[in-house]
């Protein structure tokens, strides 16, 4: 399993994220406040300079009001 947030899924979850930002209208800097966490890791995660992990991809999802099974499926 390679480490890296340099990967094909890592680029393909980025996207996603930052497709359903969008879409729900709202700035980083909105988006952070909602997921109670400073503004700079959201842009980190949607430049691919950070990772999320599986419940903070939840908490995300929960608030863009995305399924997150959409991303897994794509990943697989």
């Amino acid at each position: 399993m390679i480490k890296s947030i340099y990967t094909k899924e890592s680029d393909i979850l980025r996207k996603w994220l930052l497709e359903k930002r969008r879409a729900s209208n709202l700035t980083q800097r909105q988006l952070a406040e909602k997921l109670n966490i400073h503004h700079s890791i959201v842009g980190k995660i949607e430049t691919g300079e950070r990772q999320v992990n599986v419940v903070e991809l939840i908490y995300y999802c929960k608030i863009l009001q995305a399924n997150p099974m959409e991303i897994i499926e794509k990943l697989k």
